[in-house]
Parts: structure tokens; C-alpha cells; sequence
């Protein structure tokens, strides 16, 4: 879908309220309409042309990018969190923590003086403590949780990483002291709830609302410890923030105002980029990139992505339960030229349910071969109908691991037209999409992950285990074989034991084939040469803490 361009003018008018930009040539831009830059008075504003809506604010909630990106990243905090452009943990809203010699129960000493964002609707009366982290645990965990009933909600990423069963209790010890009990050893806990589903929310804001009878105000009213304040937003259109001026790590911040420019068209958030009408773009198409390389007007940023693109087969559907069936349309499907096609260059074929860069892959497995005629024999092995019709699923999005997915469908489809089977595409808007996706209606989805936290339960768990169905296991996929194992590597925290175990239960997914696994691919982020110090993270993630805009 294409958005005609927004000029920063139309912008500063209508949604900034921004005073003239400052300097010659900054004039002759504002006047133009032309460029995204710092304002006049020292005031540094970063346009962001993001890939779509979010489905809301409250990162709980949800388990995408396209939501964490304009949640978590920009409002909230964790207990823990990913260096910026890495993997590896750091402290946040704790500054330090203990683990118990029984690998059970942590102890995290909290951050002091750490101030939550005041906007048009909160103004908090005390700093952060441990009753946020109570409240933001508790309500993950306890579907009797007072807050919950007030405000009933799903919180599959928890779910997905068996949160609910595996935390037994969270204590506040004093005002800076949070203790957490586990009913068992969970050897990526801390990456876990470095995730930004577990980022903190306000005790005292969320009673604010209970009290108003407006619990439900929490996904559309954010308010969190985050270097930035949520201001505004306008499905499809765009979201606006400002500078946290209590941020408890304000040096780390550069930009005063952050917008979200939702532009769902890669050529058009492209095309702006190039223009300088915003500062950053990503997840463009291969062809964009050589496109934009050969302007010079932009820094053209990749690296390889920690991520995987696949098509899920739901086997609760009728034919899709029987792995002939699966093997067969697995067979028909033409993976070399889909990723000549889709990824030109940018993509390489995947094999397992994650990427080599993962610790923990097993280098061992194969692809069956492209061999229509095999896959139509299947298919009549199965008792398979001719022109059998299964509904096939595509993104609306551009994800760093299907840069057109579109495409991926249609040639899909072709594939399959060849073995007999008829293949109706389907698409929803992102949020609806999910949400459907996560309720089983697909017979057969194109989706992908970027892996979240460096740990390979962030793929096995969170997508294929048995707990995930409802939630990131959109295949609805559950053996029993598979998921001992991956249990089993999770609660053990001698590496070598838990390598064994994940190398073991990736070759049950290949035999099982509950995903067509398709490509990982290159990731690749346009920025204007104003931006400075903007790092692209392996998990996939946008974030604009420690950038700066010259």
C-alpha cells in the first residue's frame, strides 16, 4: 500500500510544533519541506520511517518488533537488558543481582532515584521501586491477579517461556530488594526477562486507572522509566515522543523529539530516506539497496541477521496432520528460486529452525530434495484430493527475515499449482494477523523470528513447544519427543548437556517437519549521514538510545 510523502514542514505544523530550524541551509529545508533534521534552539529530532502500526503500547501484550519497537525499546526499561548492537546483558532498572547456589532464586537490587516518564495524563508521586517489579511479574503470572481482572489480557511471550509455571514467587524485600523463586533451575532466565515483554510498567499508574475504571488505558497510554514519553499516536500515520527529561541514564540520550513516520511501503520509506524526510528506514527490498547505494545519499548499513524465515504448516488442519502431506508440499516447494527472488542476494537456504549463528545448531541436517514428481506421489499416498485448497498466509510487513512475502506466497502458490494443490492467499493487517495466527486459523503461514535473547530455547521453546501452542507455535505442533528435550535444556545449565539436547531435538523438527524452514537473511538499515552512532541489533530491533542526529 503507498503513502504519499509528508514533508517535515507539514510535520513541524501539524504534529511537532516545532520552532524554525536553525541556520541557512536548515531554513531552506524547513521552507522545502525537505529534510529531517535537528531544530533550532539545540533541539535534535529523529524521523523514523517504521514498517507499520502497532498493535499498542503495552509490551506485555505482544510478542512482534513492529510493537516492542514502538513500546518497549522507546518507553520502558527491564530489570536487564541487551547492549545495545549485542547480546550480551547489562544492568538497568537493577544494578545488581544475586543467584542462589541451587540456581532457583534470584535477587535483584534495584536502581535508586529512577524516575517514571510524566505525561498529559500521569504524574508520578514517587520513584521507581519494588512494587513495579511485583506488579509487572505478578501480572504475567497470575490470571487471578486483581489488575487482570479488571483488565483481562494474554500474555503469550510469558506463556511461550512457561513464565506462569516456572516463577513461584516474587517478593518484595524492601523498598530496593526484589527477590524471585523459581520452582526450577531455568538456565536463560536472565536473558529471558531481558526481553521487552518483561520491560516494568508503573504499580502506582495502574491502580490510577483501576480506580478510574480505566484499566484498558495501559495499552493505549503508556507510561514507563524509558528515555523517552510517549505524546501521541495515529493508526497508520505516526507516533510521537519526547525526551524523558528525569531519564535515570540522560546522558545516553541525544534526541529531544523521536518520531515514528508509518510509512508500510519499503520503495516509499526508501524514497524518503533518500530525501531526507526521515532519518532512518529499514527492512527495504534487495532492490531498494542497490538503489540506494547508488544514490550516495544515504549510509547504507547490513549485517547478517540473526533470524529465520519459514512457512508453518497447522497440523490440527485436517490433511496437514499427516507428514506425507507435509513432505510432499515441503517437496513442491522451489526454495533456490524463491530466495533468487525474494532475497536476491541477501538470503541464504535454511535448514533448521534457526540460524547457524546460534550456539547450539546442528550442522548435521539436510533439506529434502525440490522434486515435484515425489511430492505428487505423496500427496497420492495421502489420499490427497486433486486441487485439495489450503488457505496460505503472507505478512502485510517488510520483517528483516522476509523482505517480501508477498512474493513468497504467489511463487508459493505456483509450486503448489504443480503437485495439485490449490493455495488461497490470505492477508491481514499485521496485529490482526498475529492474533489470528495465534488462535490457529492459518492452514499454512509465511512468518519468521528474530531471535530474541542469544539462547537457543528463544527458538525451540518459544516457537514449537507444546506451551508455545496459542502463542508463537503457529503450526500448533506439539511432540512429545521434541519437548522433553527442550525442557530438559533449559533446566540444565552444564552447556554441553544442553548442546546435545537442542542438536537432538532439531533433527525430531526435521523429520517432523512442522515448518518448511526458508532463509536467513542479510539485515539491512538506511540512515541519513547526520545519524551518528546508531547500532543494528542482532535481535532485529529498533532503538534510538545513544543515537544521535547531527
Amino acid at each position: 500500500m503507498s503513502h504519499p510523502f509528508f514533508k517535515l514542514s507539514a510535520i513541524a505544523a501539524l504534529t511537532l510544533g516545532l520552532a524554525a530550524c536553525g541556520g541557512e541551509k536548515a531554513a531552506e529545508s524547513a521552507a522545502d519541506g525537505s529534510q529531517a533534521s535537528g531544530m533550532g534552539g539545540g533541539s535534535a529530532t529523529l524521523i523514523y520511517c517504521s514498517e507499520g502500526s502497532p498493535a499498542g503500547f503495552d509490551p506485555a501484550q505482544y510478542t512482534s518488533g513492529t510493537d516492542f519497537d514502538a513500546s518497549s525499546y522507546p518507553i520502558y526499561n527491564g530489570l536487564v537488558e541487551f547492549k545495545r548492537g549485542e547480546t550480551e546483558i547489562q544492568p538497568a532498572l537493577a544494578e545488581s543481582w544475586d543467584i542462589s547456589e541451587d540456581g532457583k532464586t534470584y535477587t535483584f537490587h534495584l536502581r535508586q532515584g529512577v524516575k517514571f516518564g510524566k505525561t498529559d495524563y500521569f504524574t508520578p508521586t514517587r520513584n521507581f521501586n519494588a512494587d513495579d517489579v511485583v506488579f509487572t511479574l505478578k501480572r504475567l503470572t497470575d490470571k487471578d491477579f486483581d489488575f487482570n481482572k479488571a483488565y483481562p489480557a494474554e500474555f503469550p511471550y510469558a506463556a511461550d517461556m512457561g513464565l506462569p509455571d516456572l516463577i513461584e514467587s516474587v517478593e518484595k524485600v524492601d523498598d530496593h530488594t526484589v527477590k524471585i523463586t523459581l520452582k526450577e533451575v531455568e538456565a536463560p532466565f536472565l536473558q529471558n526477562i531481558a526481553m521487552p515483554f518483561a520491560y516494568i510498567d508503573s504499580a502506582e499508574y495502574a491502580d490510577q486507572l483501576v480506580k478510574a475504571g480505566k484499566a484498558a488505558d495501559i495499552n493505549t497510554k503508556p507510561v514507563g522509566t524509558g528515555p523517552f514519553v510517549f505524546k501521541s499516536y495515529s493508526k497508520d500515520t505516526q507516533i510521537r515522543y519526547t525526551k524523558n527529561p528525569d531519564y535515570w541514564d540522560k546522558d545516553n540520550i541525544h534526541i529531544d523529539n523521536l518520531v515514528f513516520a508509518i510509512t508500510k511501503d519499503s520503495a516509499v520509506r526508501a524514497q524518503k530516506v533518500q530525501a531526507g524526510e526521515c532519518n532512518v528506514a529499514a527492512y527495504p527490498k534487495p532492490a531498494e539497496i542497490e538503489a540506494a547505494k547508488k544514490s550516495d545519499k544515504v549510509n547504507v548499513m547490513d549485517q547478517p541477521g540473526f533470524n529465520l524465515g519459514y512457512l508453518g504448516y497447522n497440523v490440527e488442519h485436517g490433511k496437514l496432520g499427516d507428514l506425507k502431506v507435509r513432505r510432499a508440499l515441503d517437496m513442491a516447494i522451489n526454495k533456490d528460486a524463491i530466495i533468487n527472488a525474494v532475497y536476491q542476494g541477501a538470503g541464504i537456504k535454511a535448514t533448521n529452525p534457526m540460524p547457524p549463528t546460534q550456539w547450539g545448531y546442528n550442522d548435521t541436517l539436510k533439506d529434502a530434495p525440490y522434486d515435484p514428481e515425489q511430492a505428487k506421489a505423496l500427496l497420492q499416498e495421502a489420499g490427497v484430493p486433486e486441487n485439495q485448497e489450503f488457505n496460505l498466509w503472507y505478512m502485510p510487513v517488510q520483517r528483516p527475515y522476509n523482505p517480501n512475502a508477498k512474493l513468497m506466497a504467489e511463487m508459493v502458490q505456483a509450486d503448489w499449482a504443480k503437485v495439485g494443490i490449490k493455495a488461497k492467499l490470505v492477508t491481514y493487517e499485521w496485529g490482526e494477523y498475529l492474533k489470528r495466527a495465534q488462535k490457529g486459523e492459518p492452514d499454512a503461514i509465511i512468518v519468521g523470528w528474530t531471535g530474541d535473547n542469544g539462547d537457543p530455547d528463544n527458538w525451540l521453546g518459544t516457537l514449537l513447544s507444546c506451551e508455545a501452542v496459542g502463542g508463537n507455535n503457529y503450526s500448533r505442533w506439539c511432540n512429545q519427543d521434541f519437548d522433553k528435550l527442550v525442557v530438559n535444556g533449559k533446566r540444565n545449565n552444564d552447556h554441553d548437556t544442553r548442546v546435545a539436547d537442542y542438536e537432538q531435538a532439531q533433527l525430531i523438527f526435521k523429520e517432523q517437519l512442522p515448518w518448511t524452514t526458508m532463509a536467513h537473511s542479510v539485515v539491512t538499515v538506511f540512515t541519513t549521514p547526520n545519524v551518528k552512532e546508531y547500532k543494528i541489533s542482532p535481535f532485529g530491533s529498533v532503538r534510538f538510545d545513544g543515537v544521535k542526529v547531527e
